[in-house]
Formats: structure tokens, C-alpha cells, sequence
């Protein structure tokens, strides 16, 4: 997989490597711990009239890549497969509201981030 979850002291970061960060048009994503709402396990349908802004979307095929925006509200999407994705809701952060991805062991990621998210508080 093209992605890799970093974990720093104030921030986590979402990286994208090779074709996943070619295909987002994007390098990373950077979310404060203090901007992160809530963070689950679920799977996701991105909205039919979801507008590119700039991303790769193959919707029958189920890969979404890079910036989406839906509803007057900034999505970051990275996936290509229907299957349990990270997501993260966002309030106060400098673009998105959602940060939606595919990567391993998706349960512990979030389990850590929770963790993380808990420890500051």
C-alpha cells in the first residue's frame, strides 16, 4: 500500500508514497492532535456528486485519490477498495473536515490515534 501513518508529539502525519501520492496530486496530509474530533473504523460510499479538487476518481471501481469537496465541507480521500477505511473527523483544521484512508490493520491505527488523542487531554 502507498500510505504510511506517522505519529509525532503535537501532530499525526498521513504520508503517500508512489503511485498513491502521484494519483492525490498530494505528499501528505498533517492533522494537530487537537483538531481530531473523532477517529472510527467503517466502511465509506464517497457522495455520487462529490467534486475533484484535484484528485483521481474512478467511482465503478471504488478508488478515490486526493481532495474531494462535498457539501461546502473539504474531504481528503485515499483508497481503492471497498474495505474498512480510518476515518477522521476534523474541526479547526486549516482545509478538511474529513480524512478518509485504506491501510493495514486499520483497527489499530485508529486504536492508536484514540490513544494518542486521550494522552493530550
Amino acid at each position: 500500500m502507498g500510505r504510511e501513518v506517522h505519529f509525532g508529539k503535537d501532530e499525526m502525519t498521513l504520508k503517500l508514497n508512489g503511485v498513491t501520492c502521484f494519483f492525490a496530486l498530494k505528499r501528505k496530509v498533517t492533522m494537530p492532535y487537537h483538531t481530531i474530533k473523532s477517529v472510527y473504523v467503517d466502511y465509506f460510499d464517497a457522495p455520487q456528486w462529490m467534486l475533484r479538487m484535484p484528485g483521481t476518481s474512478i467511482s465503478p471501481l471504488n478508488i478515490y485519490e486526493g481532495s474531494f469537496k462535498y457539501a461546502n465541507e473539504w474531504y481528503f480521500l485515499s483508497y481503492e477498495r471497498r474495505e474498512p477505511l480510518v476515518i477522521i473527523e476534523l474541526e479547526g483544521h486549516e482545509k478538511y473536515h474529513y480524512v478518509i484512508f485504506q491501510i493495514e490493520d486499520p483497527v489499530s491505527v485508529a486504536a492508536e490515534m484514540r490513544k494518542r488523542i486521550r494522552s493530550l487531554e
